[in-house]
């Protein structure tokens, strides 16, 4: 129900400007070194994870809006007020103080906040609500400004997530390291005898298997030969003093040497045969050749016909430590060499093991991989696993993963602090994405991509199987994701906050303000489980139609954390995670994009029941066009939210155009409803382009952004002023609905308005001149000499606007056929004739009236004070 006093409330800093190139370009540098700005964020994977340092800057200038309730500390120095914190600037202490630099927040000074971004702040008194937390990062900014936050998620992984990040500051680090040595201490020695590799420098050097490349075979159906499904015989390209070669394979010999065109024609350096390396057996369209018979076959009908793949091992990429020990070149310590008989040797151990070992099927998944929307064909996904062979779990990782895997995990089960283990299977679950038959070996990054590349499961004919453990090289493994857990936990005990100033990348001191403090985490579903009914703030980034179904991808890292989890946490009892109350579009539970808006205004609904009424909603959203925006706008105000204000946050909004194809992510602002007031859509039109043309013009008076930018902004105000009248906008005798307005919005940003239009907003003007004229006409598709030629004002003596009763504009308008007048025009000449003695109700019937000249006339009579104009199209 909306709020009374809403016209009273005051504007949050947030509603009134957002330092968007700020954030943006600190937002570049942190998504291309998520590890170094935000270690907590880096612990586990997480899917469409905001940065942080959009969230701090949201949180800032969401929460920091009573003066008395905020301190200010400058990281690594005493508690300090602001007029200290003005000393060294050209501030005064009187500009420094906090209630004015709140107060300055505005389109033109949207930096006024943003000296305190770096700065260790705290506001006493907070509520922070996400709804929708995932990998938590809303919370861990808020709780940096003493927020009391709490995070709901029906994803148990996304749950367990931010439980770890939220514990971090409570974690003995010198415990956390005593616990990776027990474990290293019981398997690091097995695990790594299963990756060693004779050094092809030195007879006597035992190297470091980094990488094992894999290739997947299918006989031929027509000969039977067997044959291996290479795309082409790329191994990586070259390195150091060969970066100008590429390493590949030779399907003849089975060796590995350097070529200087893997396009043209090679010849193996170590059997002289002579073929092109980029044309393998595998074709495009998933099909394989037989080079005896030359029969083409679907990959994906062998397997559907009865075959299983097998596996040859033909390339290693290696790291002798030995070398290395001795400082030799980097090209002699690191490298590929085609796979030994040794090496598959080696293999074949460890699947003996596996297979032979009575325990260690406790410590790997045994469940079958469920049909989904990613797992299977559908429309948001080609890449069938099942028609690859695919069945459990266990199938998409080798023999040799699941023994040192299910080895590494039964030694962090034995771990008697529950809150250390759990770190230690964190550190386990993560490199789960390098450790599988999905991962793939970058050719020209020369290393290896995990299985989430994209946001599904891509079957793959050649993989890159990863060194369980690890060596001092690689990418993914568990030593080297345990060095995040580490690093996390340091920096949850003393964060640190990376800025530019003047251009210049800077770090400040450690705060000493922990990430930590009161938190809450829920798991189940926002619209059921129990919640507070009073938060100052809802900060989330809600799921978006089918962008990522959660639960299919989660599944990955589920299925083995239960392993360890089931006996401690209830949402870790099922065999999957939750799908079917998963608010996302999802085919495989028969939810599509009307099911989502359906439940994300549910989940919208339940929001504003427990935010308070002076609170505010901030989330960032991704935009797939019209229809989208119309949904999330009607949604919001039916719910009891008015949007007040949009502002872009990706480098991408340069490439912002109006039209179908529209994309980009925004932060919406949003705030409990007041009163809601009828208006003509023609006065709101109105209102709505003078607010974009302010805003735009304020914008470029404070900040330097592509017109896809402020276009957001611009979209923004518009969404302001629909919703102080949601559901009675009037036009044309019908009441418009969000994504009828949201059409006319577009049209409005984009510039596409009328002569008329633009002239109804000079007459609401108190004493408009022609330099109004010339900047309500900038950035639309209306010139000054359009309202010249229409006789809408006339510049000489003086600026003046025409009336019904100016003698130009009467000769303009009666130079006009009826069929061509608009509806301005026709209400004007109506208005002429009523005025002539001679003109009678008949000669006024005789010209069609239509909705959009009831609502001009109504305009006119409103800004005029002329109530003739309503009384013209009366019966």
């Amino acid at each position: 129900m909306p709020d009374p006093d809403v016209d009273s409330r005051e504007e949050l800093p947030i509603e009134r400007g957002f330092p968007i190139e700020q954030v943006n370009d600190l937002a570049d540098r942190e998504g291309r070194a998520k590890l170094y700005y935000r270690p907590l964020s880096t612990m586990h994977k997480w899917w469409a994870r905001q940065l942080g340092s959009v969230f701090r800057a949201i949180s800032l200038y969401t929460l920091v809006d009573d003066p008395s309730s905020v301190d200010v500390r400058e990281p690594g120095k005493e508690e300090m007020n602001l007029s200290d914190f003005a000393e060294g600037t050209e501030k005064s202490s009187t500009e420094a103080d906090l209630s004015q630099l709140v107060d300055a927040v505005s389109l033109q000074n949207p930096d006024a906040l943003w000296s305190l971004y770096p700065k260790d702040v705290g506001v006493s008194d907070k509520t922070v609500l996400d709804p929708f937390m995932g990998g938590g990062t809303s919370l861990m900014e808020a709780i940096r400004f003493g927020a009391d936050v709490t995070g709901v998620d029906l994803n148990p992984v996304a749950w367990f997530i931010t439980k770890k990040e939220m514990e971090a500051h409570e974690i003995d680090p010198d415990e956390l390291q005593q616990a990776f040595e027990d474990v290293r201490d019981e398997v690091a020695e097995e695990l790594k005898s299963h990756y060693q590799t004779a050094c092809p420098h030195d007879d006597a050097h035992v190297a470091d298997i980094m990488y094992a490349l894999w290739v997947r075979k299918l006989d031929c159906t027509s000969c039977g030969e067997t044959i291996p499904l290479f795309k082409d015989y790329r191994v990586a390209n070259g390195r150091y003093e060969n970066d100008d070669k590429y390493n590949v394979y030779c399907p003849e010999c089975e060796s590995v040497f350097l070529t200087d065109d893997y396009r043209s024609e090679s010849t193996c350096t170590e059997c002289g045969h002579e073929y092109i390396p980029a044309n393998g057996p595998v074709s495009r369209g998933g099909n394989y050749g037989c080079p005896s018979c030359g029969l083409k076959y679907s990959i994906v009908d062998a397997i559907a016909d009865g075959q299983s793949y097998s596996e040859d091992l033909y390339a290693i990429e290696y790291y002798c430590t030995s070398c290395d020990d001795e400082g030799k070149e980097r090209s002699t310590v690191k490298g590929y060499k085609a796979a030994t008989d040794e090496d598959l040797a080696q293999f074949t151990h460890a699947k003996d093991q596996w297979e032979a070992s009575e325990t260690l099927g406790e410590y790997a998944p045994d469940g079958d991989i469920p049909e989904g929307a990613i797992t299977a064909a559908s429309r948001i996904n080609g890449n069938d696993v099942f028609s690859h062979g695919y069945k459990t779990w266990q199938d998409m990782f080798n023999p040799r993963q699941l023994y040192c895997l299910s080895t590494l995990l039964s030694a962090i089960d034995t771990i008697e602090n529950q809150q250390i283990k759990e770190y230690l299977l964190l550190a386990f679950s993560d490199s789960l994405m390098f450790q599988n038959n999905f991962a793939l070996y970058s050719i020209s990054g020369t290393k290896i991509e995990g299985i989430f590349r994209q946001n599904s499961y891509t079957p793959l004919v050649e993989y890159a199987e990863n060194n369980v453990w690890g060596t001092r090289a690689g990418r993914g493994t568990f030593q080297n994701t345990w060095e995040k857990i580490v690093d996390a936990v340091e920096f949850a005990h003393y964060p640190t906050e990376r800025y530019l100033e003047d251009g210049e990348l800077k770090q400040t001191d450690p705060f000493e303000t922990p990430v930590g403090g009161d938190y809450t985490l829920l798991q189940g579903d926002v619209r059921e489980v129990d919640l507070e009914t009073d938060y100052d703030a809802i900060i989330t980034d809600p799921p978006y139609y089918d962008n990522v179904i959660y639960s299919e991808v989660s599944d990955f890292f589920y299925a083995w954390q239960r392993l360890l989890l089931a006996d401690e946490y209830p949402c870790f009892d099922a065999e999957n995670t939750p799908r079917q109350k998963s608010v996302v579009a999802n085919p495989a539970v028969n939810k599509d994009d009307t099911s989502f808006e359906a439940e994300i205004k549910q989940s919208f609904s339940r929001l504003r029941t427990v935010l308070k009424d002076d609170g505010v909603l901030v989330f960032t959203y991704r935009h797939g066009g019209k229809k989208s925006w119309g949904a999330l706008l009607q949604s919001l105000c039916d719910e009891g939210f008015d949007v007040t204000a949009t502002y872009p946050i990706s480098a991408n909004l340069s490439e912002f155009v109006m039209g179908e194809g529209l994309s980009f992510s925004v932060i919406v602002v949003a705030r409990p409803a007041g009163k809601r007031e009828p208006v003509s859509w023609s006065s709101l039109r109105r209102r709505m382009h003078r607010e974009a043309r302010q805003a735009r013009e304020n914008i470029r008076e404070g900040q330097t952004l592509s017109e896809g930018d402020i276009s957001v902004v611009e979209l923004g105000r518009c969404f302001r002023e629909y919703s102080k009248h949601h559901k009675k906008v009037h036009r044309e005798g019908a009441v418009m609905n969000a994504t009828e307005v949201v059409e006319q919005i577009y049209d409005i940003i984009a510039g596409d308005v009328t002569p008329d239009q633009i002239y109804l907003d000079l007459l609401a003007m108190e004493a408009p001149t022609i330099e109004d004229v010339t900047r309500l006409c900038r950035g639309t598709n209306v010139k000054p000499a359009d309202l010249r030629s229409r006789a809408l004002f006339d510049p000489e003596p003086e600026f003046k606007l025409a009336r019904w009763d100016d003698e130009k504009r009467l000769a303009y308008l009666k130079e006009k056929t009826v069929d061509s007048l608009s509806a301005l025009e026709r209400v004007q000449l109506l208005r002429y004739e009523a005025a002539q003695e001679t003109s009678t109700i008949e000669k006024l019937r005789g010209m069609e009236v239509t909705g959009a000249m009831l609502d001009v006339a109504t305009d006119l009579a409103n800004l005029t004070g002329d109530e003739e104009y309503r009384r013209l199209l009366r019966d």
